[in-house]
């Protein structure tokens, strides 16, 4: 430091840029780890007042000296102070966004009261000026620390402390008392054991007091104040006064001077702060250092973001599932959401505790690299279930809430049919379930509703469409399809991909010939062909079959037609399937109904109904949000039937899952997440859907499977009597019975190498129940390992929850470490009859198949229309690897017969049924639905499982 009389000068200039060198270094250290870490300082400016416009150049300029990203977000000079507010809280709410800065003022009609509320609206993590009142008050705490102190005071200390002068115990002066300096530079010495004494234009007898100052900052306001005879020798001055007074020597006509009469004061001081060049420099300078401390701070949060599980209250006689679901609270989903990662923005409500998820977080995250990848499967089950779902939440919540590790378990929504028929919800079960349950189980956010809703009126349209077609001549057809509106006729913008389909090239529909209007208006289809049935979510198993146009207004027009159940609508396979919303639209106007007299596929938008599909499910495609008992994320999306459709949750939800769980560059092994996604009913059924169908779409690549198995369904596979819904179990399933056991365990080592067959690494799942010995819980671990399992754990999940699991979690994480082997079974461009093939004879052990005169025909003409290379979803019982439910274990000596084959172009894939496979469901004797009903009192659901 250089020498003027007596005292040191503090040189602000060369202190303020080591400062911005540290700053520096820092953001390229951590840049050089995280590829991503960026600071931004976002700057808010009223009008151009020419000293604002100074001052936010002079942070710009730093800013892009360290490394500091800039925003300057200029705004008229009359905007009132809502739309500045407004605008703060979009910027607090931007994880780009390390800092905020609000330039004052912001113009003669905000007053004082406007402006505190424009800085209080400044998030306080985020407020980089440090004037936030919470700052403040934690400031002035001797019980807390700011997450931020105010730029200039800190360049006070930090002046401070480069003189070596101790600040503890010495007394010290400040004059000022202003929320910018004054009170918190006078805090922020009491805090570092000064004996401070604030002054201010009314204290008397400044002069003496100045003069028992070891340390004096100015910051009054008044030019040249503080003169040299007040100080006591050897006193520390930090001017921090910025006033002009008149210099006829000077260009400007005057000149820049502090609070402190410089020439005096220096030669009494043992340092001094010039000005300029003193405290100015260091204030910018502070800002950096504030920013690069925001973004550090919000950096490690936002990798840093914690679960906070829910307590159970787990009791040895375990209650109904309801009872468990009931007594426990959800935590509200925006709480759930922030935990996960999730933005206010990219969640939309639908009651407390469940939501859409936007897929703009797909784009957000689309640098991470995915989470780990499991698909949950099982053994040919019985007609009870064997804990599949159970599982799959259990696993969850022993990841999640006991492991520490980010865990998603992504499931399908369940239908009426099952909810109210036999088999029940699919929440899971005990103390391993999704909350709320009855919510889970009925509407949920009324996505079947949509899929219903549009899936019948593409019915309606190609119904009405054949009658008017019937009933009407060319030129009137056409007249109403393009209708002259003010004189003038044009096409619907769809109808242009109709006329390029019939290779037309015409954009007037004046200028169409009478041959073009004839093709074009008549889609012509042959009713023998239609493969559009209507859908109800219920097992109505009397509109299996029906007949349609009977009303005396459809003058005869009758056919013979039918309903399916909601879930196997193509609408749902295509929801679940599906990549974004443009990728929906497409889909959806791509599904084929009919075949048209000339052997041409007809699909909805030939009928104009593609566009309209898609509005109807618009916000259908957006990922459910839900949780566990234990608080841990479920995405539940799409119900696809797993024994006629593919059987498997959105890859939509799977893709939010696997960015939630991902990790970025830099990050260590333990913050690596794992997405449990479930296929529905037994490894030959949904885990073979979804590694042909739902990985080739999705691009994704499974880690391992978990097929879980229990001791009933391998003891009816081993040759126990039927297991019967309503029916007590024979003793063969209470009681200990290794032999037949054993013999049931050849189904599982089948699906243990079907699954090989797929390069997945496969982990058994063995499903406790409360009667199953430690013997016959050994005895499946065993045979497990020895048909080729990496690993096989007993789980009590339904009893324990997440603890139950906890064994089977810690076997997750070993054997997924590595890379994924995955592959398919078979390749897109065999002939269809060759993939069935591939399918029956590699996963079922079929010696072959055998195609009706039907099917084979329906394969001619989707070979013919260029559907030949669609992946197979193959529509069978579940209860056996055959087609024959009767026959259990391992099926051999058996040949499929293809009965019919659909196509589902919008969704992807053919669609073999085989035997006597219905596509609508239907009631039992005793329907589960007598249990159902609402408790009066409370308006709470009681007897749902």
């Amino acid at each position: 430091m250089a020498t003027v009389g007596c005292a040191k000068i503090i040189d602000g200039n060369a202190i303020a840029k080591s400062i911005r060198e540290e700053v520096a270094a820092r953001i390229r250290s951590l840049q050089a780890q995280h590829s991503r870490f960026q600071p931004q300082l976002a700057i808010i400016q009223a009008g151009a007042r020419p000293d604002s416009a100074v001052y936010v150049r002079m942070k710009a300029k730093a800013a892009e000296e360290v490394g500091i990203k800039f925003k300057h977000v200029s705004i008229p000079a009359e905007s009132d102070v809502d739309e500045v507010v407004e605008l703060v809280k979009k910027l607090n709410d931007d994880v780009s966004i390390s800092g905020i800065l609000v330039q004052l003022p912001l113009g003669d009609h905000v007053g004082a009261d406007g402006e505190r509320t424009v800085t209080e609206a400044v998030s306080p993590e985020k407020d980089v000026d440090g004037f936030h009142a919470y700052n403040i008050g934690h400031l002035s705490s001797r019980a807390s620390d700011p997450l931020f102190t105010p730029c200039t005071p800190t360049g006070v200390i930090r002046l401070l402390e480069s003189t070596g002068v101790s600040i503890s115990g010495a007394q010290a002066v400040v004059l000022g008392r202003s929320d910018i300096v004054g009170s918190p530079v006078a805090a922020m010495l009491r805090n570092r054991d000064a004996t401070v004494t604030q002054c201010h234009s009314r204290t008397k007898n400044l002069p003496e007091i100045v003069k028992t100052a070891d340390i004096v900052v100015s910051a009054i306001g008044k030019p040249e104040f503080v003169q040299g005879s007040w100080l006591k020798p050897g006193a520390v001055v930090i001017d921090v006064g910025t006033n002009y007074i008149p210099d006829a020597t000077k260009k400007s006509g005057q000149r820049l001077v502090g609070d402190v009469n410089f020439a005096s004061a220096s030669a009494v001081a043992s340092h001094i702060t010039p000005v300029p060049g003193g405290v100015g420099p260091m204030t910018v300078a502070m800002l950096m250092a504030n920013t690069l401390r925001s973004a550090e701070r919000l950096w490690e949060r936002a990798r840093g973001l914690k679960l906070k599980p829910l307590k159970l209250d787990v009791k040895e006689k375990v209650p109904s599932d309801i009872e468990i679901a009931m007594a426990q609270t959800p935590k509200p989903v925006t709480q759930l959401a922030h935990e996960i990662g999730l933005l206010p923005d990219e969640l939309e409500s639908y009651g407390k505790y469940k939501a859409k998820v936007e897929l703009s977080v797909l784009d957000r995250l689309a640098h991470r690299k995915d989470g780990k990848y499991i698909i949950i499967s099982g053994i040919t089950p019985t007609p009870l279930g064997e804990g599949k779902s159970t599982t799959t939440i259990g696993l969850a919540q022993a990841l999640g809430a006991h492991l520490g590790r980010p865990a998603f378990a992504c499931v399908r929504q369940p239908s009426q049919g099952p909810t109210f028929g036999i088999k029940g919800g699919a929440a899971g079960g005990g103390y391993s379930q999704v909350i709320p349950m009855d919510e889970f189980n009925l509407h949920l956010t009324g996505d079947i509703h949509a899929v219903t809703a549009a899936n019948n009126l593409l019915a309606a349209a190609l119904d009405a469409r054949m009658f008017h077609e019937a009933t009407q001549s060319d030129k009137a057809l056409y007249s109403r399809l393009v209708p002259a509106k003010k004189g003038k006729r044009e096409f619907a913008p769809l109808m242009f991909k109709r006329l390029a389909k019939l290779g037309i090239d015409k954009t007037d529909p004046n200028d169409l010939t009478p041959e073009e209007i004839k093709r074009f208006a008549r889609i012509d289809v042959d009713p023998a062909t239609i493969t559009w049935n209507r859908v109800l979510d219920v097992n109505d198993r009397f509109l299996r079959k029906i007949t349609v146009g009977q009303a005396p207004s459809e003058q005869g027009h009758e056919r013979v037609a039918g309903f399916d159940i909601s879930v196997a609508s193509e609408c749902m396979a295509v929801l679940a399937l599906t990549t974004g919303l443009e990728d929906m639209r497409e889909r959806l106007g791509a599904m084929v109904v009919a075949t048209s007299k000339q052997g041409d596929p007809i699909t909805a938008d030939d009928i104009g109904v593609g566009g309209a599909l898609a509005v109807l499910m618009k916000d259908a495609v957006k990922p459910n949000l839900m949780q566990t008992l234990e608080g841990t994320p479920v995405f539940v999306h799409a119900g696809p039937f797993a024994n006629i459709a593919h059987g498997n949750s959105s890859i939509l939800a799977d893709r939010v899952a696997l960015k939630l769980a991902g990790t970025e560059e830099g990050d260590s092994a333990d913050r690596v997440g794992y997405v449990l996604t479930e296929g529905g009913f037994g490894a030959d059924m949904g885990m073979e859907k979804f590694c042909n169908i739902k990985c080739r779409v999705s691009g994704l690549k499974p880690d391992a499977t978990i097929i879980v198995a229990t001791t009933r369904a391998l003891k009816m596979h081993g040759g126990g009597p039927d297991v019967t819904p309503g029916k007590p179990l024979a003793d063969t399933y209470t009681k200990e019975d290794l032999v037949t056991l054993k013999e049931g365990c050849k189904n599982l080592v089948k699906h243990i190498e079907n699954s090989r067959k797929f390069g997945l690494k496969v982990i058994v799942a063995i499903n406790q129940f409360a009667s199953d010995t430690p013997a016959e819980l050994e005895l499946v671990r065993q045979e497990s390992l020895a048909g080729g399992a990496d690993a096989a754990v007993v789980s009590n999940h339904w009893a324990e929850g997440g603890p139950g699991a906890r064994a089977l979690a810690e076997a997750v994480i070993a054997t997924c470490e590595g890379e994924s082997g995955f592959k398919y079974l078979y390749d897109l461009d065999l002939p269809i009859v060759d993939k069935i093939s591939s399918i029956c004879k590699e996963i079922y052990g079929a010696d072959g198949i055998e195609l009706s005169e039907l099917a084979q025909k329906q394969i001619e003409t989707y070979t013919r229309q260029g559907f030949g290379n669609l992946a197979i979803c193959m529509a069978k019982t579940q209860y056996s690897f055959s087609h024959d439910p009767k026959l259990k274990g391992v099926a051999t000596g058996f040949t499929v017969p293809i009965r019919e084959v659909r196509l589902s172009a919008g969704a992807g894939f053919l669609y073999p049924l085989c035997g006597d496979m219905q596509t609508m469901p239907g009631l039992g004797t005793r329907p589960g639905f007598w249990e159902v009903g609402l408790d009066p009192a409370t308006g709470r659901v009681v007897g749902l499982f």
